[in-house]
């Protein structure tokens, strides 16, 4: 039996939207291009799970560009809004971005581009003083991600956006862990790009969408066809299309029950806080996702954690699935100042709707004895330590 809770790297396919779009993998296989009704009907389909991903949030259908995942959305996303304002070159994010923005705005660095990165504080929340400081009448875009995909953070996305508008910047939101989590409604926001992936929200890996404000001057990422009104070329993946469509209206109906995680999520914070010592949550105290916590555990490993919860049959991440296995430290962890000894020891546990109670009781009952082990080996074990004070990674006890 697997224990998973790790739903922040990828989620099951519920069987519902399993259900929904195997049909489109055996009998509807026409090409929703096509001038006959074979394919015409797979073209319905598609205008259908387009209005349910609108709906999720509060969008119109027109305003939906299907693609391949969140890399994608956030590179058709920036460089829409670069291409919209060739004449401005400045661009706003943050330090704590996922690679998919962050290694996006590195890359126009060396086109010439100047980016600035907003810090963030000890809890992981933007300043916006410093927001307000940063955009200027030449920054052609402000991208920010909704949340946190390493400690559930939740940037204060609409006030963030007025201040874009403000200075005439385009605005787009990364919100691949905040759709289908907390409710998104876009009719009238600030924002005007937004990205989602279907497997965040129970739907196939491989499938996402673009959020495309009405009136904004999109200028397609790729190129080819006349696929989803000329604003991303290729032949449809109609079956996780379907998927995707389907998903959203199941989460919408879900938000509804969403403090049931945010519950078991406590519990399991408060449980853990209360039975082990040296441990604190990174990004307490200030708005976080109902399904996320990340907690560090003083002096120890975090890969070391993992291996003994995978022991229990227990997943869980030490980051981003997309950097995990990396020996540098999390850049989120790192831009929030976090101290050495909770920087490389911090877990996340990121529940779904399919989470159980006793899964969370089952990770309560076998942490106070990993972590026990871990300190019983560790070179480390205090601040006090002679390793860490060498290195100047801790004060000097006076």
């Amino acid at each position: 039996m697997v224990t998973y809770l790790d739903n922040n790297a990828t989620t099951q396919i519920d069987p519902a939207v399993l259900q929904t779009m195997l049909p489109y993998l055996s009998d509807f296989y026409g090409n929703p291009s096509s001038m006959h009704s074979f394919g015409g009907q797979v073209g319905a389909a598609i205008q259908d799970a387009r209005a349910q991903v609108a709906e999720l949030l509060g969008a119109e259908s027109t305003e939906i560009v299907f693609n391949s995942c969140g890399s994608e959305g956030n590179n058709t996303a920036i460089h829409a809004a670069l291409a919209a304002q060739p004449e401005k070159r400045h661009i706003v994010t943050t330090a704590v971005e996922h690679p998919a923005v962050l290694n996006v705005c590195k890359h126009l660095e060396k086109k010439g581009y100047t980016v600035t990165y907003l810090s963030v504080d000890g809890r992981g929340q933007l300043d916006l003083m410093e927001v307000e400081a940063a955009v200027t009448g030449g920054t052609a875009l402000v991208t920010t991600m909704y949340a946190n995909n390493e400690t559930g953070v939740v940037f204060p996305v609409e006030q963030i956006g007025a201040i874009a508008k403000e200075c005439g910047a385009t605005f787009h939101v990364d919100a691949v862990q905040a759709v289908g989590k907390i409710p998104i409604d876009l009719k009238n926001s600030t924002i005007d790009l937004l990205t989602l992936s279907g497997h965040k929200l129970h739907a196939p890996k491989g499938i996402g969408a673009l959020y495309t404000r009405r009136g904004f001057r999109f200028r397609p990422f790729l190129l080819g066809g006349h696929q989803e009104r000329g604003r991303r070329a290729g032949t449809p993946n109609v079956a996780s299309i379907v998927a995707l469509g389907k998903a959203a209206e199941i989460a919408q109906q879900h938000l509804q029950t969403v403090d049931r995680e945010a519950q078991l999520r406590d519990l399991l914070e408060q449980q853990l806080l209360a039975t082990i010592p040296n441990c604190e949550v990174n990004g307490g105290g200030t708005t976080r996702l109902p399904n996320t916590t990340n907690i560090g555990f003083k002096y120890i490993e975090g890969e070391a954690i993992l291996f003994m919860l995978d022991k229990h049959g227990i997943c869980a991440s030490s980051g981003s699935a997309c950097t995990s296995g990396s020996l540098d430290p999390s850049h989120v962890l790192t831009a929030m100042g976090l101290p050495y000894t909770i920087l490389h020891g911090s877990i996340r546990f990121s529940l779904s709707r399919f989470t159980t109670e006793a899964e969370i009781q089952q990770v309560i009952s076998v942490m106070p004895t990993i972590v026990e082990k871990l300190r019983a080996m560790s070179p480390f074990n205090s601040d006090e330590s002679g390793w860490l004070q060498s290195r100047d990674l801790v004060q000097t006890p006076s």
